[in-house]
């Protein structure tokens, strides 16, 4: 006999779903969310909420998207994308999602065929890539505009924000001290160096180059969890049409999307990140015997090999695939976290997974218990099956102790909420709020009374 038939006989109906799931033992179990994650979550849906201050003159509707808030400063220490002055904004599409818009400004489209790199990298998905969805021109701004749109990350930071931002000086003990520079820890980087080195892999291995590895386009949205964004913005701008004689690998539209001294590039400019965030100085390349020697106050050899490897002289010997050689064993190390985070988010949803049922179940009492419309109604009197109900009320929220005190007991509802939703044969003994007259009833009866009494309403 097959094993699971000799077995079958021993399953349960119904499941027991008065046995409220508790997530793992570690870390300390509680009946829903973590504060931390619950505050973080909600942040991120206050921000999508948030709404532009008057008087900046944003267009209505640019393309479908509308709502338009600006990211980055509009007047001051504005920031360059090369050439061009560029903003970001967060909009709302017309799915009702959000979405960040990079703008460039005064820029003429000369080749529509410039969108095809748009085209290809709206087809990469990588967890460390801000998504590319479309671009467009537009005049709603009072000039000629490139819009790149992009996936909304709320709340996200570049990784200039996060390290290198000079912060203001706080008071302490009535004194003025100033922000003391904390390097970044070496698994921290590790990490960073990890997620940004599988999305170039990814990356390349499409035939195409990021070209924008800068510590103000690689953005940080949750703890060490970084993506890189304003991917495509360069292959628009630096366009160059192909001509007869041109060769076109891989069917592409553009041949400089595939040259690999692009790809070269990206490693060059990786390097400088590596060293930027190490040194807390975004042109610490430019001194470069002084950077490796901040970097051996703080770090080990194996990272100052990596940033030195990526600024090595081009070759046919250097590509991505070789980097992660170099990584090593670090890359098991970033699998256990990532690993350990998901438990981690699992227990956290483990804790709001029977959270649904006991929803509906409370909406139901909301309906039912004492409602003024049937007040005369017999069937909804003090001598009626829903006075059952109401005596059940009263029995999970309404308890007093020995002192005429109240009872605020979170696991005394959630226990009596699940017997109730799986109707088991347990009895209770609900008294009458004058201590005349006492029922003794089981879940079952009592759920019994609660479907009739709303499937009554809901006829009604």
């Amino acid at each position: 006999m097959d094993y699971y038939q000799a077995h079958s006989s021993f399953i349960r109906q119904p499941l027991n779903h008065h046995l409220y799931t508790l997530p793992p033992p570690s870390p300390p179990p509680s009946h829903f969310v973590s504060e931390t994650l619950r505050t973080d979550l909600q942040l991120r849906s206050e921000t999508l909420r948030t709404a532009c201050a008057p008087g900046l003159n944003l267009p209505d509707e640019l393309s479908g998207y509308h709502t338009l808030v600006p990211l980055e400063s509009t007047t001051e220490d504005r920031r360059k994308f090369g050439n061009w002055h560029s903003t970001v904004y967060r909009a709302t599409g017309k799915d009702d999602r959000g979405y960040a818009l990079r703008r460039i400004e005064n820029y003429r489209l000369a080749h529509q065929a410039a969108f095809s790199a748009i085209e290809q990298w709206s087809r990469i998905q990588h967890p460390n890539i801000v998504q590319v969805h479309e671009a467009f021109t537009s005049r709603s701004f009072g000039d000629n505009s490139l819009v790149v749109a992009y996936t909304y990350h709320p709340n996200a930071q570049t990784l200039y924000d996060a390290h290198m931002k000079p912060r203001s000086p706080t008071f302490q003990n009535g004194r003025l001290q100033a922000v003391s520079y904390q390097p970044i820890p070496e698994r921290t980087m590790w990490s960073y160096i990890i997620q940004i080195a599988g999305a170039m892999k990814a990356v390349h291995d499409k035939g195409l180059a990021v070209r924008m590895i800068d510590v103000t386009k690689v953005l940080l949205t949750g703890k060490n969890r970084i993506r890189i964004s304003s991917c495509g913005v360069a292959d628009v701008l630096t366009y160059i049409p192909p001509t007869s004689s041109t060769p076109q690998p891989n069917g592409a539209a553009n041949a400089a999307d595939v040259n690999p001294r692009m790809q070269q590039d990206d490693l060059s400019m990786f390097g400088k990140l590596i060293f930027a965030l190490c040194c807390n100085d975004p042109l610490a390349i430019h001194d470069l015997s002084a950077a490796l020697e901040t970097m051996k106050k703080h770090y080990s050899t194996d990272l100052r090999n990596v940033a030195l490897f990526c600024l090595s002289r081009p070759g046919l010997h250097k590509h991505i695939s070789q980097l992660f050689d170099m990584i090593g064993s670090r890359l098991l190390t970033e699998m256990d976290d990532l690993q350990n985070g998901m438990d981690r988010l699992e227990g956290e949803l483990m804790s709001e997974l029977e959270n649904a049922r006991l929803v509906r179940l409370l909406s139901k009492f909301g309906f039912i218990n004492e409602r003024p419309e049937f007040a005369r109604d017999a069937r909804w009197s003090e001598t009626g099956d829903r006075y059952i109900i109401k005596l059940f009320r009263d029995y999970v929220f309404h308890q007093v102790d020995e002192h005429g005190h109240p009872v605020v007991n979170l696991s005394h509802v959630l226990a009596c909420l699940n017997k109730l939703d799986a109707g088991t044969d347990e009895r209770i003994m609900l008294v009458s709020r004058d201590e005349q007259s006492l029922l003794v009833v089981s879940y079952k009866d009592i759920k019994a009374c609660v479907e009739s009494a709303f499937a009554e309403l809901s006829h009604r």
